[in-house]
């Protein structure tokens, strides 16, 4: 709502407008297991605005769900999806305290909807909180040893290893680690003992330039670790290395990974169509990746068959201008390419310091 402040020569603007819509028409979630024989459908309409889609799926990738399809469309002001989903072995969604979840965190935030909802994955997954680790972030050129090299330093800086992720492409690597310090069993606050890890991290990383330090973060906000991880890659411009085949193209039955992107003057939308080997979390890496790009998906429709997934997206940048330039497009198709690619060679540790020296040493 604006009016004219009283006094003043500006509008006034009520904070509690912004958010109106949604509080007189909260999302509503529908879980079917009838509509369907082989996959519970998950539907969800709810008042449209960026970034939901990619909330959407994050919330069903990190209960290890799998999305056979799915069909998207925002247009306007609302939001409508419906998705297929079964669980890691193929079966529907009958577990009543996970189907209660789901509704809770998709559907109506309010306290009282949160406060009925107790059940074993309250807790998100995917997310380490910053109230109970330091999280260090690092990227840089890979190379063998350098997660033994990066775990050694902790350790001689007294720091114990609660848990890392990490991920690399095109020989680049992208790291979270998630430490505490050994005498307090807490997060590091001393900023002159920040500041020497920082110094030492940035010494194992051998030259790098200052876009790829080592990096702390003490942010109160928590950012999904995997998305953090494609957010670091990004910006690390992994996606400009190339030519050499995939794993994906190398191991996976000859599956390529196939990304083109065109324009549909006539509905007003660029159009980008995926198809690849199916995996889990596919669906959450292409819409992250085009969400942290700025682009806007308006439609969308997931299928898979057998194990070769198709995806299209309509898609306009925020400013609401189609992908215009050839080079534009080929940064869509290569960025979109290196997300895809990018976890097959994750690597996850949760364990303490001296665990994840012998371990690095095995696999670096």
């Amino acid at each position: 709502m604006v009016a004219v402040a009283a006094g003043r020569g500006w509008p006034y603007f009520d904070p509690e407008y912004d958010t109106l819509s949604s509080r007189i028409n909260p999302p509503r979630v529908v879980i079917d297991n009838c509509a369907c024989d082989d996959a519970t459908l998950v539907k969800l309409d709810s008042v449209n605005r960026h970034g939901i889609l990619l909330e959407v799926v994050q919330v069903l990738t990190d209960l290890d769900l799998s999305i056979s399809k799915a069909y998207i469309s925002s247009d306007g002001g609302w939001f409508m999806d419906v998705f297929h989903v079964t669980d890691q072995s193929g079966n529907k969604i009958t577990d009543q305290g996970l189907i209660q979840y789901i509704h809770q965190a998709l559907g109506d935030k309010s306290e009282n909807a949160e406060a009925d909802v107790e059940t074993s994955f309250t807790k998100t997954v995917g997310v380490q909180s910053l109230s109970e680790h330091t999280v260090i972030e690092l990227s840089g050129t890979d190379r063998p040893g350098l997660l033994s090299e990066i775990s050694a330093v902790l350790t001689d800086l007294e720091c114990n290893v609660v848990a890392a992720e990490v991920w690399t492409h095109n020989m680049r690597v992208a790291c979270l680690v998630y430490i505490t310090d050994q005498q307090t069993g807490g997060p590091l606050r001393d900023d002159d003992r920040l500041a020497s890890i920082k110094k030492s991290l940035r010494q194992v990383l051998q030259g790098d330039d200052s876009q790829r330090l080592a990096r702390t973060d003490f942010s109160a906000g928590v950012t999904h670790t995997e998305r953090r991880l494609h957010q670091i890659m990004y910006d690390d411009r992994d996606y400009e290395g190339g030519g050499h085949l995939s794993k994906s193209e190398v191991d996976d039955n000859k599956i390529k990974t196939i990304v083109s992107v065109q324009n549909c003057f006539e509905k007003g939308y660029s159009v980008v169509n995926v198809q690849c080997r199916d995996r889990p979390k596919l669906l959450f890496d292409t819409v992250c990746t085009l969400t942290d790009m700025q682009y806007v998906v308006f439609h969308a429709t997931i299928n898979t068959e057998g194990h070769i997934a198709f995806q299209e997206f309509y898609i306009r940048h925020m400013d609401g201008c189609l992908l215009d330039s050839e080079a534009e497009r080929q940064r869509v198709i290569k960025c979109t390419e290196a997300a895809i690619e990018r976890r097959i060679s994750e690597v996850c540790f949760t364990m303490g310091c001296s665990s994840f020296v012998k371990i690095c040493q095995y696999v670096f």
